[in-house]
């Protein structure tokens, strides 16, 4: 579980910047509520709110991966590539409410890395369950 923990810290920080820029944009819109229908704040407050929401469940299967006493090396490509991902589709969301590389290809391997948590925590139970 020391794996995990340098990925938690990681995205925490993630998720303060990303507030940050919902707070700033809040202030200099004094948009207090919603977004007011300026786009950058919606775009803002959606890639701050994506980001959490994928980061928790993301979070949650890496401690269970690591748990299992997975190879230290599969934990941190799993983090590594959880962050990147999240991390990619913030930057695309932030710039554009459009497709973009970032938003795109930050979905695949956001949904990829959770898919093959997923996949693996289910063969690590099978496999128990057989021997």
């Amino acid at each position: 579980m020391h794996i995990t923990g340098i990925y938690a810290a990681l995205a925490a920080v993630l998720i303060i910047i990303l507030s940050a820029r919902v707070i700033a944009r809040r202030q200099s819109t004094r948009i207090g509520i919603g977004d007011g229908g300026d786009k950058e704040l919606a775009r803002y407050v959606r890639a701050h709110g994506n980001a959490i929401e994928y980061l928790s469940i993301g979070l949650i299967l890496l401690l269970l991966v690591e748990m299992n006493q997975t190879q230290p090396l599969v934990v941190h490509c799993f983090g590594i590539a959880l962050l990147i991902g999240r991390v990619m589709h913030a930057v695309g969301l932030s710039r554009s409410s459009g497709p973009s590389f970032g938003r795109v290809g930050g979905m695949i391997l956001t949904l990829t890395v959770l898919g093959c948590m997923a996949a693996l925590l289910i063969w690590q139970f099978v496999l128990r369950q057989t021997v």
